[in-house]
Formats: structure tokens, sequence, C-alpha cells
């Protein structure tokens, strides 16, 4: 069965300081926390990736994990999607002083595109293990 891997990085990190913190490296070789994440979605049988992004980090984002990735899913045969999360998809009005996008389901929303099998949705600067990408592909 087909199953999408969505994941979460449009995040602000307001309390993370300097940089975006989803592209933090973990390593001397520069691997992020999304890079385990992947793998062990891959590893189970997903085979089809989606980043949701905000457009402001989207050159710097593909930089740091843009053509590695793609290789690493291109020889698994799985396919790789950007959509972008920006505050003015939804809803037509805004409350007075909302700055920040709406979070979760507004997130997934700006998926609905590219997205056509099951899917599950993580954060980006989560760590679930290969135990979890498992649990959840099965159920």
């Amino acid at each position: 069965m087909k199953t999408t891997l969505l994941i979460m990085a449009a995040g602000i990190g307001s309390s993370f300081g300097t940089g975006i913190k989803q592209l933090e490296p973990l390593d001397d070789a520069g691997h992020i926390i999304m890079d385990y994440s992947i793998h062990d979605a891959i590893e189970v049988g997903f085979n089809h990736v989606v980043f949701i992004i905000r457009k402001d980090i989207e050159k710097e984002f593909k930089e740091v994990i843009g053509d590695r990735i793609a290789s690493i899913c291109s020889s698994h045969n799985v396919t790789v999607d950007y959509v972008f999360q920006d505050i003015n998809d939804i809803p037509e009005t805004l409350p007075e002083g909302r700055i920040k996008p709406w979070g979760t389901g507004q997130a997934v929303l700006a998926a609905k595109k590219v997205i056509k099998t099951p899917f599950i949705v993580i954060n980006v600067d989560d760590y679930y293990g290969k135990e979890g990408f498992k649990s959840m592909s099965i159920w």
C-alpha cells in the first residue's frame, strides 16, 4: 500500500533563537532529526514524502536537505513534494493581532493537493523511531 509521510517543517521556532531549528545539524556529517525519520519511514514502506514549509525558508531548506533527501528517496523509489503553509490560505479573516500560521490543521490542509494515499503527520524536530513508523503504517 502506498503511504505518505507528511513532515511539518514550517514552524517558526521562536524559542530556538537564531537560525532555522529544523535544519540544525546533530552531528559532524550534518544529519538533522528529519534524516532519521525519513530513513525509518522508508525502511517500513513509506513511499511518498511531503514537506510542509514556509515560502520564506524554501531556499535554505532545499539547500540543506533538498539534493541529499531527493537522492535517498529516488534510490528507494520514494517521491518527494513540497507544499507551503501560508497564514493567508484560510480562513477568510484573521482574528485581530494574529501573526502566526494556523497550526497543524492548516498545515495538513496545505498538502491536500499532493496527498492521495493514507498518510501520517510528524513534526520535523521530533524523533519517532522505526517502531513508531511501523506501528503507524499498519494502523
